[in-house]
């Protein structure tokens, strides 16, 4: 498949193995070479969530993420459209790796890295296909200090079965592979000093996601 091009709009989208669409959220390309897929979003970005991700967001209670899980395991789960908030996005995705690094900017700057530990990417028309496997590392700016987050769902996503024995052994050579990256200060590491200049341009058209049709929102049905 083609390399997508500077300033298109694609769309990434957490798939579970059913076939089931999970999330879908919408990105601008900053580069797309062989090393990884760069892509940023804004404030206001459009996407989709488990409609009970956006309960615990909006109640600020985490515990109904739980729940959530607990309808994955199922197959079965409503999605609803929401927003990205707070934070300017830029990701750093290379095709084959168990994680991508993600810069979170506020008004004052880079607020942290975040390595999220996913499947590698699948290309698609639209953008590219991975799924989330919960456990992230949370960096300072400085890349002085790092924090393990979400121990407790991965635990209980792999008390599940959604993150199998083989996803399993992918993410601890993964958490491997970016413990590395810091310590040789590689991949993104190896120019944090663009990444912490870096800002969205407000000139840049607000990212909207692809309109869905009506029959297929809400709940998604097992096995897709």
């Amino acid at each position: 498949m083609d390399s997508f091009e500077a300033g298109q709009t694609v769309v990434r989208r957490d798939v579970h193995r059913t076939g089931a669409v999970w999330s879908e959220h919408a990105l601008r390309v900053v580069a797309d070479t062989s090393e990884a897929l760069v892509a940023a979003c804004s404030p206001g970005a459009e996407t989709r969530w488990p409609a009970l991700y956006v309960k615990a967001r909006n109640d600020g209670d985490r515990s109904v993420r739980t729940e959530a899980f607990d309808a994955m395991a199922t197959g079965v789960w409503e999605l609803a459209d929401a927003v990205w908030q707070e934070t300017e996005l830029l990701l750093w995705k290379p095709p084959e790796a168990w994680f991508s690094v993600n810069a979170f900017y506020t008004s004052t700057g880079l607020r942290n890295w975040y390595v999220n530990f996913e499947h590698p990417t699948r290309r698609t028309t639209d953008g590219f296909d991975t799924f989330d496997l919960t456990v992230d590392l949370v960096v300072a700016p400085d890349l002085g200090r790092w924090d393990w987050k979400d121990e407790d769902e991965y635990a209980h996503v792999r008390r599940l079965g959604i993150v199998t024995d083989t996803e399993h052994r992918a993410v601890d050579a993964a958490r491997d592979q970016v413990l590395a990256m810091l310590a040789e200060r590689s991949g993104p590491f190896a120019d944090a000093a663009a990444w912490t200049a870096w800002r969205w341009d407000p000139a840049w058209p607000a990212l909207r996601l692809p309109r869905m049709p009506k029959a297929v929102q809400g709940v998604v049905p097992q096995g897709g």
